[in-house]
């Protein structure tokens, strides 16, 4: 068993209700958290919601409702779009939770106590939809935010300000050394290139402009800005106090990895890297930034109308589990690219996957189990480690594990199906029917115990992405329901009567077959 695994999300802007992007993260997360589960006890994810800022401010009056109010009915839209796509996280936390805002103020007081926070007048560009300042070099040629396409609004306010550049030479200096601290490797030079020219950054805004967020501690004139408060909660969520840290907190800090978008690496590479510095705290052992989900290879946006919700895949295919929109989006990039969703694309991989390789594989040896041996595994059928499939089995185990290492989801995906398409070549190349044809009985029956057994194999590798179709397949092996990487052992399906007829049936319909259409229907 491995040791600890301390897996963590961005937080969700709560301006608004969960998108298909959102789901992406977390179900990516949700994946890399279930395997590590498989290999420890003390493997845990953090995800949570960022309420504060200038946004929901303004959203809030225009509805009429408090920020408050906003946050909690947005909160209630997320909690419920995870729960539907069964993300398994330990704990989500609020930038609204008390507990959160003192430590957060903790956090201020002594970046202020160790000199590396003061306070500074200042005339800037500030752009409300990043509800950040920008550098004139980063803009547009027509001097607009290059993300939202908006000009910035110039803005004078006296705020406090983080000494970000004391730290660049040592963070510099971090990255070069630790050469897995960001992934994928491809955004190194980026954030290097940043850092040269970086310089200190503004850690408060003025009552004025921004009400909604945690005042700054001895100050009123000041609210904390979004660096400190939303980044902060990797570690207020988990018992981080100034004085007197949590033996959860010493547990599992640092980080093994934050699983962030790419359009945030800046702040969580520097930004969060220099805060931990300030405070005497390692830093994350890892930072993932994943891709962006295109929808029909165009961007995601309000004004073209292309926005989709997870909940809305789900109802328009009326799938009653969510392992199918689990299995694509974590499967529709390769690490740290973009990925793509469309309806077309959606039902043709999951049939061809999940129904035609997978579930027809398992089906039709099941069945051809039944049809010559009664459903029984006879004890001469069971074949050793060093057969030829018992070894790609292994080999299949050990090239996941690798690539979860380096957190390759999509590509720990097609290994898996690869994995499925060599059983299938085997069951065709060893043709289990005209053994049995040939009266070659012992034959045939280790041919099927070889398949059904890589089954059990792919039960178990597959589980993160479908932990519901997992499930159905070793439940029709009459298997144990344990998805621990221990039992990946060759020989691990006993000699047994493990099916009959009536129990035997498609683990995943294919979207577009007649029971599927009549599944809608009813």
């Amino acid at each position: 068993m491995q040791e600890k695994f301390y897996l963590t999300t961005a937080i969700d802007y709560v301006n608004g209700a969960p998108h298909i992007g959102h789901a992406y993260e977390k179900i990516l997360s949700d994946v890399i958290i279930r395997h590590k589960r498989q290999l420890t006890d003390k493997a845990y994810m953090l995800t949570g919601t960022d309420e504060h800022g200038v946004k929901i401010q303004k959203t809030a009056a225009a509805k009429g409702i408090t920020p408050k109010e906003l946050c909690d009915e947005n909160f209630s839209k997320f909690e419920q779009a995870w729960k539907e796509l069964e993300i398994s996280y330990d704990q989500i936390i609020r930038t609204t939770d008390e507990k959160h805002k003192k430590v957060v103020k903790q956090i201020f007081k002594k970046l202020l106590e160790n000199g590396d926070i003061y306070k500074h007048s200042y005339t800037g560009l500030y752009c409300a939809g990043c509800e950040s300042f920008l550098n004139p070099k980063d803009l547009t040629e027509d001097g607009l935010c290059p993300d939202h396409l908006k000009k910035p609004e110039e803005i004078t306010e006296e705020n406090y300000f983080f000494r970000l550049s004391k730290y660049k030479e040592k963070i510099a200096e971090y990255i070069k050394s630790n050469p897995d601290f960001i992934q994928p490797s491809i955004r190194v030079n980026e954030i290097l290139n940043q850092l040269e020219n970086i310089e200190d950054i503004s850690v408060s805004r003025t009552k004025e402009s921004v009400q909604w967020g945690i005042g700054v501690p001895d100050d009123i004139t000041q609210t904390i800005y979004v660096w400190i408060d939303a980044l902060s909660n990797y570690i207020t969520a988990i018992g981080y106090d100034i004085e007197n840290p949590s033996e959860q907190f010493n547990e599992l800090w640092p980080a093994n990895v934050h699983v962030i978008g790419k359009d945030i690496i800046k702040f969580h590479s520097i930004y969060w890297s220099a805060i931990l510095m300030s405070l005497g705290l390692p830093l994350a052992k890892s930072i993932y930034a994943h891709g962006w989900i295109t929808i029909d290879q165009s961007k995601m946006s309000k004004s073209i109308g292309n926005v989709i919700a997870p909940h809305d895949v789900l109802e328009a295919f009326n799938l009653e589990k969510p392992d199918a929109f689990r299995y694509y989006m974590a499967s529709a990039a390769l690490t740290g690219k973009d990925g793509n969703y469309s309806d077309d694309d959606f039902k043709e991989k999951v049939n061809a996957d999940l129904a035609n390789n997978i579930g027809n594989l398992l089906n039709r040896t099941l069945n051809m189990l039944v049809k010559y041996f009664d459903g029984e595994i006879k004890p001469e059928f069971v074949t050793d480690k060093n057969s030829k499939i018992a070894v790609l089995a292994q080999n299949t185990k050990t090239q996941i594990i690798e690539c979860f290492n380096k957190f390759e989801v999509a590509e720990a995906a097609n290994i898996i199906v690869s994995f499925a398409d060599s059983v299938n070549k085997y069951v065709t190349d060893n043709a289990p029917w005209t053994l049995a044809k040939e009266e070659k009985m012992q034959e045939c029956g280790s041919v099927l115990y070889n398949v059904l057994e890589a089954m059990r194999h792919i039960a178990i590798m597959l589980y993160p992405y479908c932990p519901n179709i997992a499930q159905d397949i070793l439940t029709q092996l009459n298997e144990n329901i344990d998805f621990k990487y221990d039992n990946l052992v060759w020989g691990g399906l006993k000699p047994n009567k493990i099916t009959e007829k009536e129990k035997i049936k498609p683990v995943f319909l294919r979207l577009d077959s007649e029971f599927a259409t009549d599944k809608k229907k009813g």
